[in-house]
């Protein structure tokens, strides 16, 4: 029944530490099926899998996640990787006993292991967001839980926690209470997916994009992380928000966004209002908005600042989106850096930029047109960087669009000792 075994260190990089102290294995008799088959050391919290083989439960989970393939260690049969484990208490108890009968020998007595987060208990805390004297006892519970491991945040997403989220951020709207929502924001963020019963809640809620603009409004501690939670919300709810929100949204709304946009609080905000401003621009309401709001001439000088890849790209997504009418052409030709951050971008950021910077030089070519705007285009680069799309290894439809713009006006260019004649009348004939 009992064999001589000796606890060794796993292979394993990222296995536990042995979970006993012992200082002296050649005086212990070690029961076999206290050892995890896996790590070979004694378990700490063992739980039986689907195909009746116990292991340490970090072990197991570690191994599922870790495994190419996703079977069963000791038997090889298939074993999914988000499989249920048994708690085996019984053999967790003897475990406990030896341990302390054995306490004399250096071994540490292993702690009952925490129970795994149940919905039941996730729908308490639920419930008690409703009770005045326990809402914040119980979002600090929520916040920790959802951030210890991804299995709480996996029950906490099947147990509606986003919509319990939303609910309690409309509640505190509505009754003016500002405690509690940097935790509702941050955890109805990790929380969310747009599962049908979410995208039901949201898709015409108007008084939760009214609660999130409050909250942009008002000034809670800590004020960064608040503000980003609430347009990183912003964003993964408008993404799912139906066309008849969409197109009612109303001028506060654009206030607030580009007051944050100006603000340039993080990287993650500045992301997400851009993606927001994406999903809304296709309504010629909601494009003059973000016009009047002077957007155009803050997108300018954020990519003067040189941010990431992907920020340049959402940028000048947005400027094209903004320059198809005319005040927004008109509010980029106001910047004096306008004209020239668009070609200094081109061939520079990805092809996807390219074909944004271009789509913006020739709307203005064709329909903003002045000799002063031909002219700056000329000395700031903009024509000599369209015949070096000519000459890169640009898609066909690149080159296409480059010698279009540059036909439009090839007779007043070709005059000018600023370029290359060659290019021109290379390119353009």
């Amino acid at each position: 029944m009992f064999t001589q075994n000796k606890v060794e260190k796993s292979k394993g990089k990222d296995l536990p530490e042995p979970s006993c102290n012992i200082l002296n294995m050649d005086e212990i008799e070690i029961p076999q099926y206290f050892i995890c088959p896996i790590s070979l050391q004694i378990m700490k919290d063992p739980v039986t899998a689907t195909t009746g083989i116990t292991y340490d439960r970090e072990n197991i989970e570690h191994w599922l996640l870790t495994a190419e393939e996703s079977l069963c260690p000791v038997t090889k049969q298939p074993l999914p990787r988000d499989s249920d484990m048994t708690p085996n208490h019984t053999l967790r108890r003897l475990i406990q006993a030896w341990c302390t009968t054995n306490a004399i020998h250096g071994i540490d007595r292993i702690p009952t292991p925490k129970s795994p987060l149940s919905m039941t208990r996730v729908l308490k805390l639920h419930r008690e967001l409703n009770a005045p004297h326990l809402y914040l006892k119980s979002l600090n519970t929520l916040d920790f839980l959802v951030n210890e491991n991804d299995k709480n945040k996996k029950c906490m997403i099947e147990s509606g926690t986003a919509k319990a989220m939303i609910l309690f951020i409309i509640k505190c709207f509505k009754e003016g209470r500002t405690m509690g929502i940097e935790q509702g924001l941050r955890i109805l963020h990790i929380t969310w997916t747009p599962l049908l019963e979410n995208k039901q809640l949201v898709k015409d809620n108007v008084d939760f994009i009214e609660s999130i603009l409050w909250v942009l409004k008002c000034k809670i501690h800590p004020h960064i992380h608040v503000k980003t939670n609430a347009v990183l919300v912003l964003k993964q709810v408008i993404e799912v928000a139906s066309s008849s929100l969409l197109e009612r949204l109303n001028p506060d709304f654009f206030k607030e966004i580009a007051k944050v946009l100006r603000e340039t609080i993080s990287q993650q905000a500045i992301k997400a209002i851009l993606h927001v401003l994406i999903e809304v621009c296709p309504w010629r309401r909601n494009e003059m908005q973000i016009i009047e709001e002077g957007v155009v001439l803050e997108l300018i000088e954020l990519e003067l600042t040189f941010p990431e890849k992907s920020v340049t790209e959402l940028i000048f997504c947005l400027l094209a989106h903004l320059c198809s009418c005319a005040d927004g052409r008109a509010q980029l030709l106001k910047h004096a850096g306008g004209i020239a951050v668009v070609a200094k971008r081109t061939l520079r950021v990805s092809p996807a930029t390219d074909e944004q910077t271009l789509q913006i030089l020739g709307l203005i070519a064709r329909f903003s047109v002045t000799n002063e705007v031909l002219a700056e285009m000329l000395s700031v680069g903009a024509v000599a960087k369209l015949c070096m799309v000519l000459q890169a290894d640009s898609t066909t439809y690149l080159k296409k669009k480059a010698r279009e713009i540059l036909r439009l006006h090839s007779n007043v260019w070709n005059n000018s000792p600023c370029i290359d004649v060659y290019l021109l009348t290379r390119y353009t004939s």
